[in-house]
């Protein structure tokens, strides 16, 4: 227990039900925004005639490589932010407000998305997803660094885990929801499936706000009761330094964010772009699409679950490398795949392990953090850049090898030489608290 913290906040199943409750509201922008339906949306308006080149700022892109970038210039700017801001939220003791900030805006720009309805308002449609997905990112690190503040460190694994697999569930209702929508749209009196689809970014939006709620009233405030005077912004980059300096006498916490910066890169990109390697590379319907998110996502519930209790038995870097080990096969068999039942099978091993490299990765590293410190948003703030800069590694090269070659086949084997480079990295990573006892 960290001696900072009251043992009426830790482990008090209330303030853990309402953490959970987060990822419930936000992990339906990561299915139906990221993932699902935005991505196939936004190729339908802007291919017009056959033809997927745009013109944006001057340049000719292919839509989808368009997306890519966009999403990739959000990360970055979030990196860019994440530190300061994690600092004032550890000096001032106020979290939820920064990440108050974040759902706003990623819910109001979700939101946006109704009005982006043709080629025309492409720079609309960019930057509200741009918007939307700094929203997303830059709550994550305020919500994540709750996590040692609410739960001791024997509960991280289960914890993370549940809270990955209720996103999972929520995201798959509302998921349901907005296809049958679409699909039935006369039922519900739209015009077309585009504007049924413009609906659900709607309802995306307000089930992320309202769910936010939850947490936002019932998590604590200010656990470690600090009185912040002066300038937090100034106050708040102290933070952030004194926390960069004493990760120099911290190697196995360095060498897994640097271990964890290739396996995100891998597998995020996979989650960001796997609608768009069915479409472009397999030319699947857009509802074998759909079925195969709605696959992931089922079984990366009951992953999440699974690694976390293999975890237990084996230890958090023996469960994390044999998931990256799995991810391997996954980026290699990406290549050979040539229809769409290959197609399902793989997203039935990805589903498996996307859950579980998730939650496993968040609950390791809070091992990692020293057990006695209270400037968690700041610890935590590393892990979200290193996430983030990850993503846009990630998504850039894979739209660049594909632009390069003309084929994401060879974006999908890029993939797997992250992961062998995030595997020999984390088997030097040597702190006991992630092996096994």
């Amino acid at each position: 227990m960290n001696k900072n913290t009251s043992a009426s906040t830790l482990n008090n199943p209330r303030n853990v039900r309402a953490w959970y409750m987060y990822d419930w509201a936000n992990s339906v922008y990561s299915l139906v925004i990221s993932t699902a339906i935005f991505p196939i949306y936004f190729k339908s308006v802007t291919t017009v005639n056959g033809n997927d080149k745009v013109q944006f700022l001057g340049f000719t892109l292919v839509n989808s490589n368009l997306l890519s970038y966009a999403l990739s210039f959000s990360f970055l700017i979030v990196a860019a932010m994440l530190p300061l801001l994690s600092g004032a939220a550890d000096y001032s003791g106020n979290k939820k407000a920064f990440m108050k900030f974040f759902v706003v805006l990623g819910s109001l720009s979700c939101m946006g998305l109704f009005f982006f309805d043709d080629a025309n308002g492409l720079g609309w449609g960019i930057a509200c997803a741009i918007l939307a997905s700094i929203g997303y990112s830059g709550s994550l690190v305020f919500y994540d660094a709750f996590l040692p503040e609410i739960v001791t460190p024997d509960r991280y694994d289960t914890t993370s885990a549940r809270g990955y697999s209720l996103g999972y569930y929520g995201s798959i209702i509302l998921m349901v929801i907005c296809l049958v929508m679409i699909m039935k749209y006369p039922v519900f009196g739209f015009t077309g499936e585009g504007q049924a689809t413009r609906v659900s970014f709607l309802l995306v939006g307000i089930w992320w706000i309202g769910f936010s709620i939850i947490p936002f009233r019932i998590l604590p405030e200010n656990p470690y009761n600090r009185k912040p005077s002066g300038n937090i912004w100034t106050k708040g980059y102290e933070e952030i330094m004194k926390v960069w300096n004493s990760l120099k006498d911290q190697h196995d916490l360095k060498r897994y964010l640097v271990s964890f910066f290739f396996s995100n890169m891998g597998v995020q990109t996979v989650m960001y772009l796997a609608a768009l390697f069915g479409t472009d590379v397999l030319h699947l319907e857009s509802t074998s699409l759909i079925l195969t998110i709605l696959i992931i996502q089922v079984v990366g519930a009951i992953g999440a679950w699974l690694f976390a209790r293999f975890s237990k038995v084996t230890g958090n870097r023996f469960s994390l490398a044999t998931m990256i080990i799995i991810w391997i096969g996954v980026c290699v068999g990406a290549y050979f795949v040539m229809n769409e039942t290959q197609f399902y099978g793989l997203a039935f091993v990805v589903g498996l392990v996307m859950g579980g490299i998730q939650a496993l990765s968040r609950a390791t590293y809070s091992k990692l953090i020293p057990a006695d410190t209270i400037d968690h948003t700041s610890y935590f703030s590393f892990y979200d850049v290193t996430y983030n800069l990850s993503i846009v590694v990630g998504t850039f090269s894979y739209g660049f090898i594909n632009q390069l070659t003309g084929s994401m086949r060879y974006s999908a084997l890029a993939l797997a030489v992250y992961f062998i480079i995030a595997l020999l990295i984390l088997v030097s990573v040597k702190a006991p608290q992630i092996q096994k006892q």
